[in-house]
């Protein structure tokens, strides 16, 4: 595998304390560095204290609610600051490390310098966790050791130490991680969409597609880089080989005559493709040509894309309990995400909205609303901007404030009839009322089938 850039200096101090931040302060920490973990929320946070008490009891220095400024004021006894991926760039310990020229690296990054497996690394605006996972199917499938990492699950720092070094790593790659991303250069980078989403975090659409761009900027010649063939995004940086999905002519994996083709031999049916909709397609595209671009058996690749069952949170069906359909799809957390599921549905969608808007546009939910939807429940911090945008674009089936998704769903429910679809897909984040988007499609979930019980 090619080298990897060393580690920085410690001592170490790692901002953010959630799934990524205490794997990777756990990966310092075992491997003989003395770390500081930080975290803005309280004690009383039953999550937090339980990665506090893990941390502790493995020698790491925990600060829990501590004022942001004194932070800063401790950073000139930091060596290195490694940044969650949560934690913005204008942090005030960020921004005090930067000063006093300490190193600031994200988890992504530092995971990657520890790990000397290849890594294929899934980015884009949607589909990244269903793409990843489905990789990891394939690897399965074809009886190539793999291990997955990203939003849903796995940290990716979590897998130092544990997995043997043969092991290709499927990870998801946000802008988040890719805007802290230094010397990054996975073998296989794959770029699926690119939509506005974390306006409020990038400040513009261009800083945002700057940030996804990196996943390719350190690649080299032996690696591949994987995009779809329709992407206009200008230049891409990094030496990596260019292989490019979709219809035409020039695409190396191409969907023409009902079929997929790799390099013009046929590959498999579109048809037989596990998952329904036009976007199940193209992440089904995305994940058969970073594996055979891996040297992967075209048969092995065909098998996975044929059996692979889906992910939760992604249009996940709960329940189907009187003729009506309860589909899970909290992972939409942006309008083109939200867009995707409504195409996947004809009418009479009871669709659940809202939450914290990060800063996007709704109009473009309208039409589709508009068509589709019996009905929409508004719920979170942005509903009534949402209600707003879309009475502006002539919305006219009903739009209920409902404020909490326990309102909601139970409103849905009893609106619903045989045939329709309640569908929670906010095209917001979560983090206004639950701690992220798994908590709330399971909250979905529990609601539902507190609803069938009581229904008995």
């Amino acid at each position: 595998m090619k080298p990897r850039p060393p580690l920085p200096p410690g001592p170490f101090l790692v901002l953010g304390l959630a799934r990524s931040g205490t794997a990777i302060a756990l990966a310092l920490r075992e491997h003989g560095h003395d770390v500081t973990g930080w975290d803005s929320g309280s004690p009383d946070n039953p999550e937090l204290a339980q990665a506090a008490q893990r941390l502790a009891a493995a020698g790491v220095e925990v600060r829990l609610d501590a004022p942001a400024d004194a932070l800063a004021a401790d950073v000139p006894d930091i060596a290195t600051v490694i940044k969650s991926p949560g934690v913005p760039q204008s942090a005030p310990a960020v921004v005090a490390a930067r000063q006093a020229g300490r190193p600031v690296l994200g988890e992504l990054e530092l995971a990657w310098r520890m790990l000397p497996n290849p890594f294929i690394a899934v980015t884009g605006t949607n589909g990244k966790t269903t793409t990843t996972e489905w990789i990891g199917h394939i690897h399965r499938t074809a009886g190539v050791p793999v291990a997955v990492a990203g939003n849903v699950g796995t940290a990716a720092s979590a897998l130092v130490g544990t997995i043997a070094p043969d092991a290709t790593i499927a990870c998801e790659a946000s802008s988040f991680q890719l805007e802290d991303a230094e010397e990054f250069a996975p073998e296989v980078a794959v770029l699926l969409n690119l939509t506005p989403d974390h306006l409020d975090r990038h400040g513009s659409f261009e800083a945002y597609a700057q940030a996804k761009l990196r996943i390719f900027a350190h690649q080299g010649p032996d690696d591949a880089a994987v995009l779809p063939d329709d992407l206009q995004i200008g230049p891409l940086p990094g030496d990596a080989r260019r292989i490019r999905f979709g219809q035409s002519a020039a695409a190396t994996l191409q969907l023409g005559g009902g079929e997929l083709r790799w390099d013009d031999s046929p590959l498999l049916g579109v048809a037989e493709i596990s998952l329904p909709g036009e976007h199940n397609r193209q992440n089904a595209m995305a994940a058969a040509a970073a594996c055979l671009a891996r040297g992967l058996d075209p048969g092995a690749v065909a098998e996975g894309l044929r059996t692979f069952p889906g992910v939760r949170h992604r249009l996940e069906l709960v329940a189907r309990r009187g003729g009506v359909s309860y589909v899970n799809d909290s992972k939409a957390t942006n309008v083109a995400s939200t867009l995707v599921a409504l195409r996947t549905y004809g009418s009479g969608v009871h669709l659940i909205l809202g939450g914290r808007g990060k800063a996007q546009d709704f109009s473009p939910l309208a039409p589709l609303v508009a068509e589709r939807c019996a009905a929409v429940y508004l719920i979170g911090e942005d509903a009534e901007r949402l209600e707003a945008a879309l009475r502006d674009g002539g919305v006219n089936v009903p739009l209920r404030e409902c404020g909490e998704l326990e309102r909601a769903v139970a409103a849905a429910g009893a609106a619903a009839q045989r045939g329709d679809v309640v569908l929670l897909s906010p095209a917001c984040a979560s983090f206004d009322q639950f701690a992220d988007f798994e908590a709330r499609g399971d909250r979905f979930r529990e609601l539902v089938t507190e609803a069938a019980g009581e229904s008995r």
